[in-house]
């Protein structure tokens, strides 16, 4: 018997005894098909960058080009679940609200890590793969920044990244993101207590962490309504077509869980829930401090008041300690999931939502001076075509080979000269960090990097 899935072995079990009782008096209701066929994460999308396990979905725009905002907005999911919670049914998708108020909308889909995946940390999902799709959605978007808005363990991935790198972040959205665990987290919080819990055990034991470890815990945070009570409400409302559908679209969610990586999981639960070094300026990445001092853009929070997960004390204080002096609280009556698929946030919420960042995601055009261009000096482009094309003018090594850079990055890179790992092996980080406005650290990280390669 496994203790983990032992209520939901208990509860399925239970369910197939009830439909075998009514399929022998030709009772099963038509509901229960309803349940079986239900589609979700319809949004038409595209996948436009793939590393690994992630996808990045680019979705299908819902209004005219000239009515769209220049800004895009890159939702960032959580590590747990499926993101398709954001996207649940057309009339309750948080897609949908963002593309028809006028938003060119992205969305990381992490994927379910294998075993290889087992050693994946905080640094390489928010270092690699979150900057790698930023810099992917900047180039695709022309903007040097875009806005980024994070839900749930997401968007504490979302504050991390965008205190490390707040020059590609316009304006950061937080969605039930847990930033202040200081007795303040409710049953999580005290449930992974250092006392009582060490997420080690869990990852020495199983690698990454079992999709029903993690579903059963949550579960029993609230076991009569999980168990037994959502299930006497459906059994009441069976005939009631609208009511099975969104029941059935939610059990597909809750039923669909994912493994995380062992070694996020770990730093996770003991660096940002044990020990609360994000909350209070300690959490390095890779040696790199996360410095909430850095978070300069406007910030806005979106906070579910009976979220029993996260609860909005473990999200507002981190207002008062962000660098930014635009910063905001939207806090509305609901939960961590009813933040996603309430009809209520769908009607009054996310509209607002939309409004706070269409303010703040329009570009004033670049005014283009009379003056033609003063063209002496430069080569004659028949000139240009005509040079052949030597054995040292072509790139060794692509710069997109190193972890943490990117396709923008390497754009920068590639117009300061440097259009190899090989040639960046030899840069003075100080000259390449004040041609491309590439923080010197990060360039020497880069550099050491290099060289170990080029050894």
């Amino acid at each position: 018997m496994n203790p983990f899935t032992f209520p939901l072995d208990a509860q399925r079990d239970l369910w197939e005894r009830a439909a075998d009782d009514a399929a022998s008096v030709g009772a099963i209701p038509e509901g229960l098909e309803t349940i079986a066929e239900v589609e979700v994460g319809e949004t038409p999308s595209e996948v436009v960058y793939e590393e690994n396990k992630l996808e990045l979905h680019h979705y299908e725009p819902l209004v005219p080009e000239e009515e769209r905002h220049d800004v895009p907005l890159l939702f960032v999911y959580a590590l747990i679940n499926r993101p398709y919670i954001l996207d649940l049914q057309s009339n309750r998708s948080v897609i949908r609200r963002m593309l028809e108020a006028g938003f060119d909308v992205y969305m990381i889909d992490w994927g379910e890590p294998s075993n290889l995946d087992t050693s994946l940390s905080l640094h390489d999902y928010v270092n690699r793969y979150i900057d790698n799709c930023v810099d992917e959605v900047r180039e695709r978007s022309g903007q040097e920044s875009i806005n980024v808005l994070g839900y749930c363990m997401g968007g504490t991935m979302s504050v991390m990244y965008a205190a490390l790198h707040p020059e590609k972040v316009r304006n950061l959205g937080l969605m039930a993101a847990g930033l202040c665990f200081d007795g303040t987290g409710g049953i999580l919080e005290m449930w992974g207590d250092e006392e009582f819990f060490s997420p080690g055990a869990i990852t020495d034991t199983f690698g990454n962490v079992p999709a029903e470890f993690l579903d059963v815990g949550f579960a029993l945070m609230d076991p009569v309504h999980n168990y037994v009570t959502k299930y006497g409400n459906l059994y009441d409302n069976i005939d009631d077509e609208d009511f099975v559908e969104n029941f059935a679209r939610m059990e597909r969610w809750l039923n669909d869980p994912i493994d995380v990586a062992g070694t996020a999981y770990r730093e996770f639960l003991e660096e940002v829930y044990q020990q609360n070094k994000l909350y209070r300026g300690e959490l390095e990445l890779n040696g790199e401090r996360v410095d909430l001092g850095e978070i300069t853009m406007p910030v806005l929070q979106v906070i579910g008041e009976y979220d029993h997960l996260i609860p909005p004390e473990a999200s507002k204080p981190f207002n008062d300690v962000v660098g930014s002096d635009d910063t905001e609280i939207m806090e509305y009556s609901t939960g961590h999931i009813g933040l996603s698929v309430s009809r209520s946030t769908h009607e009054n919420l996310w509209p607002a939502v939309a409004e706070w960042f269409a303010d703040r995601s329009n570009v004033e055009p670049v005014e283009v001076p009379d003056d033609e261009p003063d063209d002496e000096g430069s080569p004659d482009a028949a000139i240009v075509e005509d040079v052949e094309t030597t054995e040292e003018d072509v790139s060794d090594t692509d710069l997109q080979e190193l972890d943490g850079i990117g396709p923008a990055y390497a754009s920068r890179l590639e117009a300061a000269g440097i259009h190899s790992v090989e040639e960046l092996a030899d840069a003075e980080p100080a000259v390449v960090a004040a041609e491309t406005d590439i923080d010197e650290g990060r360039l020497r990280r880069w550099i050491d990097t290099a060289n170990e390669r080029t050894a």
